[in-house]
């Protein structure tokens, strides 16, 4: 599944070498949860006006919280665990000997319930909800209400999902930058790569001499220097194996 392109990309890497790690909902499809962008996707049932912007909870809470009431349920569901690619980059993550950093734009729990560590959710937590006045943070399973109070500060209707909607900055970009910085290895996996910031990662992980690999069902044309492509649940093990067979 490897090709001898790739295999010989890695091969070249040191076992030290700095390690980044993007993923995007194309990992978490396998394990029973819509992408965005597929014909049976969420855009295709909502309008990102409509449900995901600051101007679309000002306008109409109510729809937005139903929107990420459904989600949230989504992700509880029973039959939605963790799948092979998950506990594959948990696998690299305890085996790899450099530095390493798992970054997500997805807002599921999947990678944290399969055990990754060093990771960081970008565009916030489905199961986390925020205060819009205080900034109280807490982590959260069941339905929000438009009329909510707010244990904290006590103002009702402020509570919103802990998720960064269009229009507003990511979360933890000053450690994306140090940790694309330090990259050897820059892996995209399941991410159409055409969101900002995230979609600029791969030109910053290139230009500081890092090896750039793009994992996902079909070649996005992103600059990459190397690819593999199929289901996540088989790519991502294989890729992880050939990985780390290359640095021992």
């Amino acid at each position: 599944m490897i090709d001898p392109h790739l295999k010989r990309l890695l091969q070249g890497l040191r076992p030290d070498a700095g390690l980044f790690i993007l993923t995007g909902a194309g990992i978490s499809r396998e394990s029973g949860l819509l992408t965005f962008r597929d014909g049976d996707g969420l855009w295709e049932k909502e309008r990102l006006e409509d449900v995901a912007t600051p101007q679309a909870f000002a306008r109409d809470p109510a729809r937005v919280q139903g929107f990420y009431n459904a989600r949230r349920r989504a992700v509880l569901h029973p039959d939605v665990q963790p799948n092979e690619a998950h506990r594959a980059l948990v696998r690299l993550e305890r085996e790899w000997r450099g530095p390493f950093l798992l970054v997500t734009q997805n807002v599921d729990d999947l990678h944290d319930r399969a055990g990754s560590a060093r990771m960081l959710h970008m565009h916030g937590e489905l199961l986390k909800i925020r205060c819009a006045v205080c900034d109280r943070m807490a982590a959260f399973s069941g339905d929000l209400a438009v009329d909510n109070v707010c244990p904290d500060c006590g103002d009702r209707g402020t509570l919103r999902p802990h998720i960064v909607w269009f229009g507003e900055m990511p979360l933890y970009m000053d450690e994306i930058g140090q940790a694309l910085d330090e990259a050897a290895l820059f892996i995209a996996i399941g991410t159409s790569g055409t969101v900002y910031p995230a979609a600029g990662f791969v030109a910053a992980a290139r230009a500081n001499g890092a090896v750039t690999v793009e994992v996902n069902m079909e070649e996005t044309g992103g600059s990459f220097d190397g690819g593999l492509y199929g289901p996540a649940t088989q790519t991502v093990p294989a890729l992880v194996n050939s990985l780390l067979e290359s640095v021992r």
